[in-house]
């Protein structure tokens, strides 16, 4: 039997902890697999590119357990009625290869690239960070709030996207958490004063949301937009104004900002920062820059930590996912079992 997180399920466990809970607990998974990061097997994701998105497997693994992540990116989805981006995911024991949990992850991987995103910037920007500009106020922008605020104590966000109905939601969706809402009429405008800059765009295009003239000493930029191949949001001169840190190089060199720049580009490895081999800021007017493409350790620790929040609670429930024949050799024996006999 394995256990199953459905979309229901999720939303409903998401509410009863809280998602900046959630995004809590979720970091310290995180920052505890990327602390092991020689020991999983990685790979980039294999990616199918079509004319309308693109569909993604996810796949890594420790000697313990294997995880993937099935995942699309499908930009004009909205304007159809569908998500851009939907997605499951699963562990297995890779002792006999069975799977043991499986969860929806549309929902999860809002919560784990927003904790992601707050992690990388727990370490790499000015610890007197207050003000963050979100440019683009899509579906990952009140998760991106959220995880700052809960982790950094950011409590002021100016927010700037094309979509003005999109700005109203997020102010809508932000107004019961108490905190400063600043609706900006452009990314100049959005960026003034910021102390961190998230950018989140879903077009699949070579963009450029983001210009180098409006990034000031100190800043830390989180770009989480450009994610694969043809889709970038920041000038590529922003890359050569500080250190930029990547989670697996051999996919950013793919899918990140530095597809921009040349294959030699100097960038840093967030998991030896954890580690202490590779400096993170070094300085309060130092620019940083988080590429963030996502990566399959991170949907491997937000199934963990889902896995294990949930056991033992009402959340989830068992299903039968693997024939299991008294006979491992006579998987045969469970249809003979049950079918009628024919003459």
């Amino acid at each position: 039997m394995a256990r199953f997180v459905d979309v229901r399920t999720m939303v409903a466990w998401t509410a009863d902890r809280g998602p900046e809970e959630i995004m809590a607990g979720m970091i310290d998974y995180l920052e505890e697999d990327f602390r092991r990061w020689e020991s999983f097997d990685k790979t980039p994701r294999v990616a199918s590119h079509t004319p309308f998105g693109v569909i993604e497997l996810m796949p890594t693994s420790t000697d313990e357990e294997y995880g993937f992540k099935y995942v699309n990116g499908h930009p004009s989805n909205p304007a159809r009625g569908y998500q851009t981006v939907t997605a499951f995911g699963v562990l297995a024991d890779v002792h006999n290869g069975y799977p043991t949990f499986l969860s929806e992850m549309t929902v999860l991987t809002a919560l784990r690239t927003a904790a992601t995103s707050a992690m990388f910037a727990k370490h790499l920007a000015r610890p007197d960070s207050k003000v963050l500009a979100l440019i683009g106020a899509g579906t990952q922008s009140e998760f991106q709030a959220l995880a700052f605020g809960r982790a950094l104590g950011i409590s002021s966000f100016r927010v700037w996207d094309t979509d003005a109905a999109a700005m109203e939601k997020f102010a809508r969706n932000m107004a019961p958490h108490g905190v400063e809402i600043v609706v900006t009429g452009s990314a100049a405008e959005c960026v003034e004063g910021a102390d961190i800059i998230t950018t989140c765009t879903a077009d699949k295009t070579n963009a450029t949301i983001l210009t180098a003239d409006l990034v000031r000493p100190g800043v830390h930029i989180n770009a989480i937009g450009g994610d694969c191949p043809g889709k970038t949001e920041l000038d590529a001169k922003i890359l050569e104004l500080g250190e930029v840190f990547v989670e697996y190089t051999p996919q950013t060199r793919i899918e990140g900002e530095i597809q921009q720049v040349a294959p030699d580009f100097p960038v840093t490895e967030f998991w030896e920062v954890l580690l202490g081999r590779q400096a993170g800021r070094t300085s309060p007017e130092q620019v940083t820059i988080f590429d963030s493409v996502g990566f399959a350790v991170e949907d491997f620790s937000a199934l963990r930590y889902v896995r294990d929040a949930v056991a033992g609670t009402e959340f989830g429930e068992e299903i039968d996912l693997v024939a299991a024949p008294e006979d491992p050799k006579d998987l045969y024996s469970l249809v003979a079992a049950v079918a009628p006999a024919h003459l």
